[in-house]
């Protein structure tokens, strides 16, 4: 008798073809239909559900991979305005700050991330730097935290003692954000509620992935799972979140 693996996820490899690097991607979550549903039941990330505030997974503000991260961020948020950033004058002083065990994060206002305007915003809720994106009709991508632009996608470099890079391109779960991820009440790819979305995430999420891996291995990849959505529906593993809703 075998018993099925409820959290079971599919993956494809394949070298790059100009790099001695190998990238090794999650397909189960590239094909499904996961979206981000941000103030559209979006249940946050506290200990309880809270989608009345719309924070999203800005409760705990942003945490940044390095300095130069930080100053990235730092520097486009000198460009926001007030009629963009609700929080814009307690910024004035800078928006991060460096914790005692050294991670650098964003400061927190009335108990949320400095750059989430909040749902009495003229503006409405979500984050000052994606309206500075869309009024300014570019990418929020440079403008970003890196781990905010990135979510739910997580990219992890493994370097082998001969020097071999293995890039794993995967989705972002709980267990990620370390012990405190076991406290959130709802996290979006582990629940079905978020796979509503009209596209497949390897289309939806295309400026990302290409941001991630670069733009010759994307396209390598949604090759690769344009061909394979021709296949059979039986061939493919349907994302954990939604074989549960079943």
């Amino acid at each position: 008798m075998t018993t099925e693996l409820e959290d079971a996820h599919e993956w494809v490899s394949f070298e790059d073809p100009k790099r001695e690097q190998t990238f090794i991607f999650d397909v189960t979550f590239l094909e499904s239909n996961w979206t981000c549903i941000f103030g559209s039941g979006c249940q946050g990330v506290l200990t309880g559900p809270s989608p009345e505030l719309v924070q999203g997974c800005c409760s705990y503000g942003a945490h940044f991979s390095d300095e130069k991260d930080r100053r990235r961020v730092e520097k486009a948020a000198k460009r926001l305005t007030d009629d963009q950033w609700q929080f814009k004058s307690r910024g004035k002083n800078g928006t991060t700050r460096v914790k005692k065990n050294g991670e650098i994060v964003s400061k927190l206002v009335q108990d949320a991330c400095i750059f989430l305007n909040r749902p009495d915003f003229k503006r409405g809720p979500g984050c000052a730097l994606h309206v500075l994106a869309l009024d300014n009709n570019e990418s929020y991508i440079p403008l970003k935290p890196e781990v905010c632009w990135q979510l739910p996608l997580r990219r992890d470099d493994e370097v082998a003692d001969n020097g071999h890079v293995t890039v794993r391109i995967q989705q972002w779960n709980r267990e990620h954000w370390g012990k405190g991820g076991d406290d959130f009440h709802w996290w979006c790819t582990q629940s079905p509620e978020a796979f509503v979305g009209k596209e497949r995430v390897v289309d939806g999420m295309r400026e990302e992935l290409i941001a991630l891996v670069s733009k010759p291995i994307y396209e390598l990849l949604k090759d690769y799972l344009d061909k394979r959505q021709k296949q059979p529906v039986g061939t493919r593993l349907p994302h954990p979140a939604l074989r549960k809703k079943d």
